[in-house]
């Protein structure tokens, strides 16, 4: 039997019989007839198994697949080589559940696929016991088949304060592996790839892109086989012996998350982002994203109420709706090397307790966060003094600290219920809207009584954000893992914004949040202005840029308000109000980046409404030009027949010639004069491009006439 889930852009294909195979997913066709599936049948050729061998949801040795399998399992050293013979399907409208067996093995596998109207299909393949002895799981992954013109691979790595970064690479031959063992999603290795055709563009080309929504360790890879055949295959990665079923359990993967795109990668992310808006991300409120200011770049562990009071009173003056003390508030918590556990107010810091502090923010007009770190304990606290064995860890081993601190065993039900008590006591004693809560050194021994806990660990904090969520249904979470460490939809699921990166160097932003906007729509991407002189990376960096670089985000500004002079907290002031005029195009909108003609040196992004009658673009110079002329912009998603005039909302101060003359004699014409083109004109022709000093930035909007 053959099956078929679809929407207005997308087809996917099944065969089930004997044996369940994706064999098509992509373009939506016209006039197919499901029987004609047959007809992908391949040849087969000499000095090769003599039939041919199905690539099947769980690719099986056993069937004669020299791929990595789907399942790596056994039973004593039994039942290794299971093979799957489909037994049942069920499909209700865009949904389909595909049940297989080993009724030698007693093994049945069963995969998930639902296919959203936005045009992502989520896949989940899950593995049970039938038989009376246990069965060790080694690996269970998700499998997509790719076409053979699937020949370039985009993917992203980093690091702390470098996260989202891009690179590609041919897949000709054998392929590309990607492993993160770090214990949460990483700044390193953010699970999610795309492939596609070659020399594949924002505008134009197939692309496949997929996403595991995972926290944890995971393994990605794009492999190519020696017929030619593509696949994408991702997991949740198991340590030895992690996974043990006994009779009729079972084991899930993650979701994965994947759309097709034959119009390059702008509709593959505004199909990953109307998903996300549709599925996954709940606010508490149908409100506006409040602008943030949170503490720590300001005043770091140096907490005195009457101080931060000031601060909260000229943030509010500068346009902030959200205000949120970060580390320091807690236990003896003077540095990083002490405190962490102590979830109990500071009463040296704050003898009238933290109530003045909050109703002073509340009556400003601004809603109140505080910031946790609740995975975490210093040894230098009273709660480790107290209870060091609940540490996760592998005993009699000499765990090396990471930021001066050491993981908490949530499977222990001590520690699980300690941490319930205090976060319930802290949401429930103080009038809190919003928690930063950071996750702030990676995973190294992870023990649970002796046994690997990766998967464990991950699962029970969700279930302790899960539990926190149903009793305070109106706070917000922030998912910060020192920056960008934790990004993923599962935790998603269960939080409203990331903190993109630790990072608030403009420069690097640029390409950070381009690489976060692949996969997230801007609502849930946290980006700050910070101070002219960037704390990580000690460059500084002119307003204009640091401005328009945290404007296409959630946006916040990190620092302390009262030090900062009158010219500059009116600049921070002028940037909110740009934001604010803009955030309900920005956080409802299209998403959008361009290809421009000189991408070394500019890149250029922005959000279309919805019925293209308006958009906002920015236009960021990072280094000199290449060449003398900066040559056309031109834009994407308006309506040809539509005339739409151009404004300039924002640019530098040193642009104009006849203020300056710094880098021109002469600007183009319709940064002159009131300009009205056509939308055929703007996406064909383009506006010609002003000449920018690297690190600047200008801002334009497009209005339908």
């Amino acid at each position: 039997m053959n099956y078929r889930l679809n929407n207005n852009n997308i087809d996917v294909l099944f065969r089930t019989k004997p044996y369940a195979e994706l064999s098509y997913f992509g373009k939506r066709l016209q006039n197919i007839q499901l029987e004609q599936l047959e007809m992908l049948n391949p040849a087969v050729p000499n000095a090769r198994i003599d039939v041919d061998v199905p690539f099947t949801l769980c690719p099986e040795e056993g069937l004669g697949n020299f791929s990595t399998p789907g399942l790596e399992g056994h039973r004593n050293g039994k039942d290794w080589s299971p093979v799957f013979i489909t037994k049942e399907v069920i499909q209700t409208e865009n949904q389909i559940t595909i049940i297989s067996e080993d009724n030698i093995a007693n093994l049945r596998f069963t995969s998930d696929f639902i296919l959203d109207d936005s045009g992502v299909l989520q896949c989940q393949n899950s593995l049970t016991n039938l038989g009376d002895e246990p069965y060790q799981v080694n690996r269970l992954s998700i499998t997509l088949p790719l076409p053979e013109r699937a020949q370039e691979l985009m993917a992203f790595s980093g690091r702390w304060i470098k996260e989202f970064f891009p690179h590609r690479t041919k897949i000709e031959h054998c392929g590309y592996l990607q492993e993160n063992r770090r214990g949460r999603t990483s700044h390193e290795y953010f699970p999610g790839m795309i492939v596609g055709t070659n020399s594949f563009k924002e505008q134009s080309g197939e692309v496949w892109g997929v996403h595991l929504g995972w926290s944890g360790n995971h393994r990605i890879q794009v492999a190519v086989k020696s017929n030619g055949k593509r696949f994408i295959q991702a997991e949740a990665l198991y340590m030895a012996g992690e996974i043990t079923l006994a009779k009729d359990e079972s084991i899930s993967t993650p979701w994965m998350y994947a759309t097709y795109s034959d119009h390059g990668l702008n509709q593959m992310s505004q199909q990953f982002h109307e998903f996300l808006r549709g599925n996954i991300i709940k606010f508490s409120q149908n409100k506006p994203r409040p602008v943030h200011l949170n503490t720590w770049e300001g005043i770091f562990f140096d907490h005195n109420p009457d101080y931060i009071m000031q601060m909260a009173t000229k943030a509010a003056h500068m346009g902030v709706e959200r205000f949120i003390i970060d580390d320091g508030w807690f236990g003896k918590r003077d540095d990083d090397y002490q405190g962490l556990g102590d979830w109990y107010l500071d009463k040296r810091k704050y003898p009238n307790g933290l109530e003045p502090v909050i109703k002073h923010v509340k009556d400003l007009g601004m809603e109140f966060g505080i910031w946790v770190e609740p995975e975490m304990i210093n040894k230098n606290s009273d709660l480790y003094r107290a209870h060091p064995d609940w540490l996760l860890e592998l005993h009699g081993y000499n765990q090396p600290e990471g930021r001066h601190q050491y993981l908490l065993d949530l499977q222990n039900p001590a520690v699980f219920e300690y941490l319930l008590e205090r976060l319930t006591w802290l949401l429930g004693s103080y009038d809190i809207d919003y928690i930063k809560w950071d996750m702030n050194r990676e995973i190294v021994q992870a023990g649970h009584n002796g046994n690997p806990a990766i998967v464990g660990q991950t699962e029970a904090l969700y279930h302790l954000i899960d539990i926190l969520q149903e009793k305070f249904p109106h706070v917000e979470i922030e998912s910060c893992s020192s920056g960008g460490g934790r990004i993923d939809y599962e935790i998603l699921k269960r939080t409203q914004r990331f903190w993109t990166s630790d990072s608030n160097d403009a420069l690097d932003r640029q390409i950070i949040q381009r690489g976060m906007s692949y996969f997230f729509p801007p609502e849930v991407m946290g980006a700050h202005i910070g101070g002219a002189l960037c704390h990580t990376t000690f460059r500084e960096l002119h307003m204009n840029l640091r401005g328009l670089t945290a404007l296409f985000g959630h946006m916040g500004v990190e620092l302390d308000p009262v030090k900062e002079s009158e010219k500059e907290q009116k600049a921070f002031a002028h940037y909110i109000n740009l934001h604010k005029q803009l955030r309900p195009l920005l956080h409802s909108g299209n998403s959008v980046r361009l290809d421009v003609d000189d991408p070394n040196a500019m890149q250029s992004y922005g959000v279309i409404s919805k019925d293209q009658k308006e958009a906002a673009f920015i236009i960021a110079q990072l280094a000199l030009p290449t060449y003398a002329l900066s040559g056309n912009l031109r834009l994407t998603g308006l309506l040809s027949d539509k005339q739409y005039q151009i404004e300039i909302l924002d640019m530098p101060d040193n642009i104009d010639p006849k203020v300056n003359g710094h880098a021109m004699k002469v600007l183009p014409l319709w940064m002159q004069t009131k300009t009205i083109l056509s939308g055929d004109w703007l996406m064909n022709i383009g506006l010609p491009l002003p000449v920018l000093d690297p690190a600047t930035a200008m801002l334009i909007k497009i209005t339908s006439k």
